[in-house]
């Protein structure tokens, strides 16, 4: 039986979300840890990664479960108990044998979240503070995004990725109660694209940002800190 899983973590203090070789200490990789206790041997496949230190609210995936493991009520209250703090199971159920959390996927939403003023202990690692921010400037600089672009120019060298084509369906500046949030919602996102758009938001201006995107000019940018990033729906 094929399953979808849930989750929804705090990604402060592991090295992203996907298996690496070199350590234990990711999302998927305490997942996959887990389940193996639990007989079940199956891949993990996600509908994607998120860096060290960025969040989900709803990250989706889905693996197959061996005959015996047909109470899913219970697997989700195992997983739970055994999974850190951290890392929590929201839903589990029944998918079709060809359900796939990766390319099936239609869209992707993603939250960035922003407060003006000092930092504190508390809320450090979940939001990104600011001293001074235009909002009404950010809201006009955010629909720029919108539409099929290239984005070669907003994500990190390296990547491995046949295009950096990506359509934005949505992208709009909301405020609620003293916090400001960027929503961005794709056919996808190329590595740390999110964190450069959102930097760019914050550090250039809005010509800067359209020489950006078209390729007139390459300004100089550092992606916003990955704390104020999470994962907040996969759509199918």
């Amino acid at each position: 039986m094929r399953v979808a899983v849930v989750l929804s973590y705090n990604g402060t203090h592991f090295l992203g979300s996907q298996i690496q070789k070199s350590s234990q200490n990711t999302i998927f990789g305490q997942l996959e840890n887990v389940l193996k206790q639990l007989g079940i041997t199956s891949k993990t496949v996600a509908s994607g990664r998120t860096d060290k230190g960025v969040h989900a609210s709803y990250q989706v995936a889905h693996f197959d479960l061996p005959p015996f493991w047909d109470d899913l009520t219970k697997l989700k209250q195992v997983l739970n108990e055994m999974l850190p703090k951290t890392i929590h199971v929201k839903r589990i159920f029944q998918v079709a044998d060809d359900f796939h959390a990766r390319y099936g996927a239609k869209s992707r939403v993603y939250r960035y979240v922003i407060k003006v003023g000092e930092s504190n202990p508390f809320e450090n690692d979940f939001i990104t503070f600011v001293n001074e921010v235009n909002f009404n400037t950010l809201q006009q600089k955010i629909k720029l995004f919108i539409g099929q672009h290239d984005f070669k120019n907003f994500m990190k060298t390296g990547s491995d990725t046949k295009s950096s084509v990506r359509e934005i369906y949505k992208a709009f500046a909301y405020k609620h109660q003293d916090l400001i949030i960027l929503y961005f919602e794709a056919n996808g996102f190329l590595r740390t694209q999110i964190r450069f758009m959102a930097g760019a938001l914050l550090d250039l201006s809005a010509q800067q940002i359209k020489e950006k995107l078209d390729g007139s000019k390459d300004h100089r940018l550092k992606p916003a800190p990955a704390n104020g990033l999470y994962l907040a729906k996969v759509k199918y």
